[in-house]
């Protein structure tokens, strides 16, 4: 019987593409939904097994060795095949649930709503909603669909401009009676100073003050809804609520593209043509490309 070196276990190497893609030990065990001891034994088994190793236990980091990011490279290949081949399967099985990640907005004002009729057209779809300000990984089975605000860089992926989503400055009744000098205003807090609605409120408060700030447009709006201050909302959120009113403005208020985001291997899913198809009849009623005015918002 001849002598042969230990195989490796496939999880083991899982484990450790994704610390050499996140950089740390705590990061990977958040995206693995494990604690972070549980990717360090995984990591510890791997460079026995190849009697390599990989990375370099220091007290607040985890730095791959030379050899780590040679072996990281050949991980990070097998993690995208890994990948592959789920998205393969489930276009082969017909999967019957569809998962979508779009912002938080977007996903509970405009997509949200039409859910049930959707259900009641195609009951044989599971929608899986996820509103989040992160931009999910489709190419690591993040989510099967995407609704982004800004046109997605990743060159391998499908997508279509379906929708621009427009502003408009709101506040109470109360507060438009007033002269626009006594404005006070409503917006985010520092970590999202870069939003393009924000820079647009920057621009026009001439002096007058920022008196409230949340991390997200739902906060602003109830916010806004008590007459504490004027607020930029999306006009799909603002036109329909009877609590405010358009305020003027100048300069006029910005715009931002809506775009659809789909993994080339599951174009030919009919499940995920139907979704696309419903993304894009929604979100281009309610944001439509053409025109300067909204339907019902």
């Amino acid at each position: 019987m001849c002598n042969s070196s230990p195989m490796i276990d496939w999880q083991d190497l899982q484990f450790f593409a994704v610390l050499a893609r996140t950089g740390s030990l705590s990061a990977a065990a958040r995206e693995l939904g494990v604690d972070h001891a549980t990717v360090g034994r995984r990591v510890a088994s791997l460079e026995r097994t190849l009697s390599l190793r990989l990375i370099d236990r220091l007290p607040r980091s985890s730095p791959l060795t030379a050899e780590g990011s040679q072996i990281a490279d050949l991980a990070g290949r097998f993690e995208a095949l890994a990948f592959a081949i789920e998205r393969r399967a489930r276009e082969m099985t017909g999967t019957s649930t569809v998962r979508i990640s779009g912002p938080p907005a977007i996903s509970a004002r405009l997509i949200a709503p039409h859910v049930a009729d959707f259900h009641e057209t195609h009951p044989e779809i599971t929608l899986v909603l996820s509103g989040s300000s992160q931009t999910v990984a489709l190419d690591r089975g993040e989510a099967d669909l995407a609704v982004r605000m800004t046109k997605p860089e990743e060159g391998y992926l499908v997508v279509r401009r379906i929708g621009v989503m427009r502003f408009a400055l709101y506040g109470t009744p109360a507060l438009a009676s007033r002269p626009a000098t006594d404005w006070t205003f409503i917006g985010y807090d520092a970590p999202l100073e870069h939003v393009t609605s924000q820079v647009w409120l920057r621009s026009i408060l001439a002096g007058r003050p920022i008196i409230f700030q949340a991390s997200d447009l739902f906060g602003q709006q109830e916010a806004a809804r008590a007459g504490l201050g004027a607020v930029v909302l999306p006009r799909f959120m603002g036109d329909e609520d009877p609590s405010l009113v358009r305020l003027p403005a100048t300069p006029g208020p910005p715009t931002r593209d809506l775009w659809l985001a789909i993994h080339p291997d599951l174009k030919r899913s009919v499940a995920v043509r139907i979704v696309m198809t419903f993304l894009a009849d929604v979100v281009g009623r309610r944001c439509p490309v053409k025109g300067t005015s909204q339907q019902a918002g």
